[in-house]
């Protein structure tokens, strides 16, 4: 596979797994202009060299397409770090002793009245949550932020922890109704705890001061500086528009979206970038959609290949951990059954406001991906994704179900069928699989994310991070997958449903490709497709997956420019 340009880049002798059709190896290829040229061996490559060609002998390092984190919150990634918010995650925090000091630090240097952002907690992860333990309470940031409006975002970014000062900003009382779809948590006299899960968020969100232009861009710099060091270089923002006004706190918002457009019209973006837009947030309607739908404001005059807008997300439902999935069996230790987020008084009306979402987007002719986790949301989504494109056939409009954690056998079938997508995120199942054990029972917690049963059942399954939800290590995602084993207790779940080596980088690379329409020219290392490359500092295919995560990503190119390098190459 030989090309008779001389190549601005050779990288040889390593391993150069081209994630193609075979999971074909080769040892060295040749790049020119932002196109692979050739893929061969060392001797091959060598020859096509010229005078200026910048030669890296990989010394047997791995190389693969770049890295594509098919659902990353890029912009929110960024906000929720310092210096823009506290890191108030594990392992950076242990206990909510360590979040308390955190915040009293914080209000230590911050005028009073301001707020006070953080993301990341966990209580899986925080010494006082632990088995019959007890969760955060308002009266935890009072202590030490009194003067201060606190908002706390968890890690899932579905659940809001609020002091007191905050909520009395929010009229937050206990007889304050929740808005549909969310949960006010209240203690044993009824009154809130300052623990908001869902839509009921929003109530302190739209509060939180809007974040600025120049704010919007540095988080998205952030970002995307992050993401080279990870060795990722295309990346899905599931969500930006008018929707996402109080979604991470405005991370999310038409504004997110507009400076992606500058970024990408400048050259100055640094990523591929596909777009969802979000035109309603949880507990939305279809007369939300179809006004989104009429009113979307997409960037134009832009390169496709670095920013295009592919369709649009819908929430369907919440997350198992805050008990708003919707499920067939009731939660373990009781807490219902969840419901989904969208309007609707009841669990027939809310199905019907789904289909009808559903079907108006489709007919407009975008991509769906549809949040949904629990069972019977899952039954629920697909079967009104079906009905859309029976009703009104398209060619090939990919949809998919981000997240799918517990597809059942029919959700399986029809999505296979239809030639739909799953997008997974094994690292969230590796952080959170013990907590999930305790509330759904050990059987449901060891199936959730069967990327095994949907290969097997043909479905194209992409993985992904959900940044900040995990931090953005795909070699983390990629154990994850091959072992299935838990993050805090090391046991084994689901081992029926792991998968090998080659199934899980194509779910990083080619997969994703997939995903984005853009299998033609991305997502493989072959001659003819873009020059996006992620070298590991290690051979991965002689690698123990229990030592994956800790390799780190050696260089990065993209666009045939290395953007990041380390001291051994």
């Amino acid at each position: 596979m030989k090309s008779d340009a001389t190549p601005d880049l050779v990288l040889l002798d390593g391993e150069v797994l081209t994630a193609d059709a075979d999971f074909s190896a080769a040892r060295a290829l040749a790049i020119t202009g932002g196109t692979i040229t050739a893929v061969g061996g060392t001797d091959e490559i060598r020859a096509l060299a010229g005078p200026r060609t910048q030669v890296v002998d990989l010394r047997g390092r791995t190389a693969l397409p770049g890295i594509n984190d098919s659902h990353l919150h890029g912009c929110a990634f960024g906000a929720t770090r310092p210096p823009l918010a506290l890191d108030v995650g594990f392992p950076a925090v242990r206990s909510i002793a360590d979040i308390q000091e955190s915040v009293k630090e914080a209000a230590s240097r911050t005028p009073a009245g301001e707020w006070i952002r953080g993301n990341g907690w966990d209580p899986g992860y925080l010494s006082e949550c632990g088995e019959g333990g007890r969760m955060p309470d308002r009266a935890d940031l009072d202590a030490v932020a009194p003067a201060h409006p606190v908002y706390l975002q968890d890690f899932s970014g579905h659940l809001t922890w609020a002091n007191s000062a905050a909520l009395e900003l929010a009229g937050v009382t206990r007889d304050t109704v929740a808005p549909e779809g969310g949960v006010i948590h209240a203690d044993g006299a009824g009154n809130p705890t300052g623990l908001l899960a869902e839509g009921a968020q929003l109530l302190v969100q739209g509060l939180l001061p809007a974040y600025t232009r120049e704010e919007i861009e540095r988080a998205i710099r952030a970002n995307v500086a992050v993401l080279h060091k990870e060795g990722i270089t295309s990346y899905t923002e599931p969500g930006l528009g008018p929707g996402g006004k109080s979604l991470f706190a405005g991370a999310a918002d038409q504004l997110t979206l507009d400076v992606y457009g500058d970024l990408a019209r400048a050259g100055d973006l640094g990523a591929r970038v596909s777009v969802l837009l979000l035109l309603t947030g949880m507990g939305g309607s279809a007369a939300e959609i179809a006004e989104g739908l009429a009113s979307a404001r997409i960037p134009d005059d832009v390169d496709p290949r670095l920013l295009r807008v592919i369709g649009v997300k819908l929430f369907a439902d919440g997350t198992p951990p805050n008990k708003t999935a919707w499920m067939r069996d009731e939660y373990a230790g009781g807490g219902g059954f969840g419901c989904l987020c969208v309007h609707g008084a009841t669990d027939a009306l809310r199905t019907t406001e789904l289909n009808e979402m559903i079907r108006l987007a489709h007919v407009a002719g975008h991509q769906l991906g549809v949040h949904v986790t629990g069972d019977r949301s899952l039954d629920a989504v697909v079967d009104a994704l079906e009905a859309a494109q029976i009703q009104h056939p398209r060619d090939d409009p990919r949809h998919y179900v981000i997240h799918a954690d517990l597809p059942g056998p029919q959700s399986l079938r029809k999505l296979a069928e239809h030639r739909f997508g799953a997008n997974m995120n094994p690292a969230i199942k590796w952080t959170i699989v013990d907590m999930l054990a305790e509330m759904l029972g050990p059987e449901r917690a060891a199936y959730q994310y069967p990327v095994r049963s949907a290969l097997d059942a043909g479905i194209p399954v992409t993985a992904s991070s959900d940044a900040p939800v995990t931090y953005p290590n795909w070699r983390q995602g990629i154990a994850a997958m091959m072992l299935r084993e838990s993050k805090a207790s090391g046991r084994v779940y689901g081992p029926e449903e792991r998968v090998g080596l080659p199934d899980a980088v194509r779910a990083y690379t080619s997969n994703a490709a997939w995903q984005d329409f853009a299998e033609d020219w991305k997502g493989t290392l072959e001659p003819g497709r873009a020059a996006d490359v992620t070298v590991l500092d290690g051979t991965i295919t002689s690698l123990d997956p229990h030592d994956l995560p800790d390799v780190p990503v050696a260089m990065t190119v993209f666009d045939g420019g290395v953007v990041h390098s380390t001291e051994g190459l």
